[in-house]
């Protein structure tokens, strides 16, 4: 038996974990996404990612760690969801471009004899580069944008979105590694791998936040 089970259907998701060399399984746990009146994004992204989490658990073997996750994108204190539309994408990216705005994922880690659940939030700042009409007219039609929190993919190579940036890369796909390891240590669980070196040598990326994240700062 795989002694993780994580709550996604998200390729992304799931190609991160298996940076970590542990087996893993995976289901996907649909719940409502709709933000509570007054619901802050950080508030917004824990409470999905233990509702994912929990719903999971009906699916889980006994024993096994569940992982829920959630990512949002905010910007002029308002959270951004996936587009329902083309013209919604186009207006999110609108609204994103030649700004800094926030992404927040939430990381719910459940264990279901005891409901024991280790909580976990990755605030990022990320720069949007001043893209023009026509690029966002040409990214809208590769349809990538359509189940994306804030209608945009960070690591979108055409596109290519976001200016140089500091802090979790892996926290915009959706899946912030070092604050995951840090969550699974708290229920007796550790990467195979080391996975700061293994998150940015895959993902290309120099970070400047993960030896302070893995120390619990």
């Amino acid at each position: 038996m795989n002694t993780l089970l994580l709550a996604s259907n998200s390729p992304r998701r799931r190609e991160l974990l298996t940076l970590g060399d542990l087996a893993f399984d995976a289901v996907s746990a649909d719940v409502d996404e709709t933000p509570r009146a007054g619901e802050s994004p950080r508030e917004y992204v824990i409470r999905l990612a233990q509702a994912k989490a929990r719903a999971a658990a009906q699916q889980a073997l006994d024993g096994q760690i569940i992982i829920g996750s959630d990512t949002t994108v905010a910007a002029d204190d308002s959270i951004l969801g996936k587009p329902a539309d083309e013209a919604d994408a186009a207006r999110m990216l609108n609204q994103l471009r030649g700004r800094t705005h926030q992404v927040y994922t939430g990381i719910a880690v459940y264990r279901a004899r005891d409901e024991k659940t280790i909580t976990e939030l990755c605030a990022i700042d990320v720069p949007m580069r001043a893209y023009t009409d026509d690029e966002i007219a040409a990214y809208i039609q590769t349809r990538d944008p359509m189940d994306k929190a804030g209608a945009y993919a960070i690591q979108h190579a055409e596109f290519n979105p976001v200016e140089e940036m500091r802090g979790c890369y892996a926290g915009v796909m959706g899946l912030p590694l070092c604050h995951l390891a840090r969550a699974l240590q708290k229920m007796d669980i550790s990467f195979a791998a080391d996975i700061s070196s293994a998150c940015q040598n895959f993902l290309k990326y120099e970070c400047s936040v993960s030896n302070a994240i893995l120390r619990g700062e």
